[in-house]
Parts: C-alpha cells; structure tokens; sequence
C-alpha cells in the first residue's frame, strides 16, 4: 500500500531535523576535541565575574573633559571591545573623568590594547623613515609584522614599502625652521635638528611612550607599533573621525577572481574623500617617501602604505600582505580609534560574579517550576496529547543550549542572567504555539473531520496564527537588541534565538510528530485518553447531508455527558436547527447507529 504523501512530509521533516543536530554536535565535538570550546556556554560578567580596567580621561591642552566627550569615549570603547568579540561587556562612566570597562572572564592582551588605544587616529603624510632602534637592543625580539606597509589605491594593488630616502634638510640649529613651511607635508620641516633626534630616538624610550600627547599641527617621530620602523611624519592631514567603515574582505581582481591575498577598505566621509582626493592626487607618482602616508594610532605608526592610485571617492583600500586575522585587526582599529580624547589605565584589576551562582540557581528554579506548570497544564487539557507538547519542550531545549554554546564559542557569546530570563519567557512562547496547532485540530474534528485531515486542516488555519505571533516577538526583540546595550540585549537575544527555533520545532517536529500519531489505532479511534476523542469534544456535524443526533443528557448521566450535549447543541448547523424546529427526524450516522440510513 502507498505511503500516504502526509506520513512522507513528516518522514522529511524529521530527517531534516535530525540533521540539524547531528551537524551541530559534530561541530562542538570537533571544537571541543581541539581543546577550542567545552560543552557549556560562556557566562558573563554577572555570573562569572571578569576583569574591570579603569580609565582616566585626559587632554592634550589640560582643559576639562565635558560629559558630552565622555559619552562619546564610552560609545567608541563599547564598539572596540564588541569587536573583539567580547559580548555582555559593561562599559560606563564613573566620576566626570572616569571610564570603567568590565570584561567577562579573563581579559585577553588583544582586547586590552584595544582598550587602551585610546588616542585619536590621524593622517599623516611620512617625510623620512628608517630601521628602528632601541635603548638595549638585546631585549627587543624579533616580532611579525602586525602594521602592514603596502599600497593604498582603488584597485588594491600590492607593493612594498621604499627604502628610506634622506630628504634635503635645511641648515640651522632650530628644531625647527624659520619661518614655519606653510604646508603639512612639506620636507623642509626636517632640520639637522630634527634629523639628530630622529637618530637619537629609541623606540622603547620615555620619549617613545609619550608620543600620543603630540602636538598635531608639528612633525612627529615615532616608530611603528610593531617596532620594526621609526618615521618622521608630517602634521596631521586628517583626523580618524572621517572614517566611516573599515572592513578587512579577500583581495579581487578587476575580473573578480581571487588571489587569497586581503585588503583592508575604507570608507570615508565627505569631507574626508574631499581631502584625501587631494593627498592621493599629490601623492600618486610621487618619489619616496612623498608616496607615502601614515594611519597614526595613539602616536604608533599602524600602517604607512605607499599611494598607487588618485582616490576619489573616499574609497581607499590597504593591501600588503595583510593574513586575514591582521586584516581584520587594523581594520577595526581604523574603524574604532578616533577617540575625541586621550586616557590612561589608572587601574585594572579582577572582579568577582556580581551575581554568583545563587542567582542563577534562583533563575534556574524558576523556569522549571514555569516548565513544570506548563506540563501539569498540558497533560490536564490535552491528556496523553500532552506527552508532544513535553517532547516538543525538550526538543526546543536541547536545540537552544546547543545554539548557545555554538555561538559562544564561535562569536563569542556569553550567557547573562538577563539571558536565562529570554529563555525562560520562551517556554511559555513556545508551547503557545503547541496550544494554537491542538485547538485548531479540535475545531475540525468538532466540524466532523476525521483526524487525518483534521491535523491537516489544523495544520494550515495555526501556522498562519504562530507565524504572525513569533513574527511580533522577533520584531520586537530585534529592536530591543538594536536599541538597547549592556544585559538588556542578552535578553533580546535570546529571545530572538528562541523564537526562531519555536518556528523550527513546530515545523520539523510537532507537526510531523501529530501527523503520524494520527494514523495510530490509539489517536484515530479517538480514545478517552487522547485529547483528541470527537464525543467528548461535542462533534456535531459527520460529513455532507450527515447530521449525528446530539447527545440528550438523561438522569444519572453524568457531567460529562451533559457537557457534550450543550457543546453539540451550540454548534449545531443551521440545518440541523431547521429540522429540529420541524420536527422532523435528522439521518442518523452510521458510524454512531451501526446502520445505514
């Protein structure tokens, strides 16, 4: 006998599910053999504990930093640490002068630096560079280079870096010369002067660890952040703020093919693509290091890439050499460094759960006594029915923890206490979805359905109603995440991801499941204990032209029967009552008499 294409459709479903979890253990399993991840998610600062660092606001010029700069401070550093993948963070201001920034679980040296990169990013154009040196070279390690000096241009060309050339300096005991050159990039700026200090500059110096404090409107030396280039570079061209995006994306060609090579790719504001047409326009083509400008951070040189291109449309794009993680790095470093002012870590420190195991334990107790009541409800109203609704529940569960571990370890999620709460408020989602699916079943077997196609016809009157429902609270916790920061957007979170997996579960799960105990003799007889027996739901109506007698409650029946005789008598037809009004004797089923009419 033919499979029935219902019984397929579910069959399909449930592979596909399946799938689904087996594709995710093996990916956790393949992490955590790797020593990558274990199998629980990572907790945040309110269950674990972490490290808070405390920054000290400060500028150039000794003026007071306003509250609107502080403000502004927190935004940027919020976005840094977010970039490194750091979620549940919680960064504010403490005091008029203060930031403190806590970090979940132990601080990485990445995430620091990030942290305490806190100078503004600037543009310069580079009058001369050489080798690096130190005060006591022995200590300095060779390192890989983390600033890449490539090319910048609008088709991403890749290049080296020139070797150093000795501009014409100007004789004279000043620092400086007299008058001033009227321009940012001129080399006149570089006096014997300077030149002597360029050669006296060490790049593990007093003097190296200052450089953030100098003045923007005068040549500045310094070396390079991964130490391997000391510059004199020009006064700043332009600040950071005009950045807009940076995104670090493998290198294309004009054909689009790929040479798995990255690039990093800037976009600018426009003022920002209006000054820095004119510096490509007056760099392109130029000897080195004219060529040549800086992106200065924190007074380090994080890249001084050579100009192959006049760029226009405030679209530059670095290449040389980048690896995708180096890429990536100076990317959000070009991205999140225009800080409007400077600080200094006045404290870092360890910091326990500001919540503790307590807590979570209480949150835990409650979503199990919410899951308990949730059952005891299902089993009441549904009866053995009840039983999907707990296996649907638990499907959800396991699919929800797995997700939540998955994306710790590969986003770097980390699970709050304002996170349990999302997954809490979703067992009663979720199984509201149950409650709709089994009432729109119920309403067609009272129609007369049989249970097949009343699964069916369940089916695609409630699909519309859940969709719409998780819909709404995909909505609004997608807005909440966008609008919100801190704790508040872990429960957005896991909102959203819990609400999408209701849809995955009915869909692959409740449903298939319903369609294939429906073809059991237990649920297709329509047992007592089924939550699914049409007398006890008051079936009045059999089929066309076929009417079954409503139940007459007599002496002794009974509630029961008395309820099902009200239930019959309401949703009686307008047939039915027309005949009931005559008089006349309705054709009795035959499934009820045993006989044909």
């Amino acid at each position: 006998m033919a499979t029935n294409p219902a019984v397929k459709r579910a069959r399909r479903s449930l592979v596909g599910l399946l799938a689904i979890f087996v594709a995710l253990i093996g990916v956790i399993t393949i992490g955590a053999v790797r020593g990558e991840t274990d199998w629980t998610p990572k907790l945040a600062l309110d269950l674990q504990g972490g490290t808070q660092i405390l920054l000290a606001a400060k500028q150039s010029d000794g003026q007071a930093v306003s509250s609107e700069q502080l403000e502004q401070a927190v935004s940027i550093i919020r976005q840094r640490v977010n970039a490194s993948g750091v979620s549940e963070a919680e960064i504010s201001t403490q005091g008029a002068q203060n930031i403190s920034v806590s970090i979940p679980g132990k601080a990485d040296a990445a995430t620091l630096q990030r942290i305490e990169a806190s100078a503004q990013l600037e543009f310069r154009a580079v009058l001369y560079f050489g080798p690096a040196t130190y005060e006591n070279p022995e200590a300095k390690q060779a390192e890989d280079g983390t600033a890449k000096d490539g090319e910048a241009g609008a088709d991403g060309t890749n290049g080296d870096s020139a070797n150093s050339a000795t501009p014409d300096a100007p004789k004279g005991d000043a620092l400086y010369p007299s008058p001033l050159p009227t321009s940012p990039y001129d080399p006149a700026w570089v006096t014997e002067a300077l030149m002597a200090e360029f050669n006296a500059f060490n790049c593990n110096s007093d003097a190296a660890l200052s450089v953030s404090s100098a003045p923007t409107d005068r040549p500045l030396i310094t070396c390079s952040s991964d130490g391997s280039t000391k510059f004199i570079l020009g006064a700043q061209e332009l600040s950071g703020s005009v950045i807009t995006d940076a995104v670090s994306q493998p290198y294309t060609t004009q054909t689009g093919a790929t040479t798995g090579e990255w690039t990093v790719q800037l976009t600018m504001n426009k003022e920002g693509a209006e000054v820095f047409g004119k510096i490509s326009q007056r760099m392109y083509g130029a000897q080195s290091p004219a060529n040549q400008f800086a992106f200065v951070l924190d007074g380090k040189v994080l890249s001084a890439p050579t100009m192959n291109a006049q760029i226009l449309d405030g679209r530059p794009s670095i290449t040389g050499g980048f690896t995708q993680e180096s890429a990536k790095q100076l990317a959000d470093q070009l991205k999140f460094g225009a800080l409007p002012i400077g600080f200094t870590v006045q404290s870092q420190e360890d910091i326990s759960a500001t919540l503790g195991a307590n807590q979570l334990q209480a949150g835990l107790l409650a979503g199990l006594i919410g899951l308990l009541l949730v059952v005891i409800y299902s089993f009441f109203q549904y009866r053995v029915l009840g039983m999907l609704t707990v296996a649907s529940l638990v499907v959800a569960g396991v699919l929800t923890y797995l997700m939540l571990v998955l994306l710790s370890w590969r986003q770097g999620y980390r699970l709050s206490l304002a996170g349990v709460t999302g997954v809490i408020v979703a067992v009663g989602i979720t199984a509201d979805s149950f409650i709709v699916y089994f009432e729109r079943i119920r309403d067609a077997l009272r129609d007369g359905l049989p249970l097949g196609r009343a699964v069916e016809n369940g089916w695609k009157k409630a699909i519309r109603t859940i969709l719409a429902s998780d819909g709404i609270n995909f909505l609004a916790a997608a807005i909440l995440f966008i609008l919100a920061v801190g704790s508040v957007r872990g429960f957005a979170f896991t909102l959203g991801l819990t609400t999408l997996i209701d849809v995955l579960v009915v869909m692959l799960f409740t449903h298939p499941m319903m369609a294939l105990l429906a073809r059991t003799r237990f649920y297709s007889n329509g047992h007592r204990f089924s939550g699914l027996d049409p007398n006890r739901l008051g079936a009045v109506y059999r089929g066309r032209a076929q009417f079954r007698e409503p139940v007459v409650a007599t002496r002794g029946a009974g509630l029961k029967n008395s309820a099902a005789s009200k239930e019959a008598q309401r949703r009686q037809t307008i047939a039915e009552r027309k005949l009931a009004a005559s008089g006349a004797q309705p054709a009795r089923d035959s499934a009820s008499t045993g006989k044909e009419s």
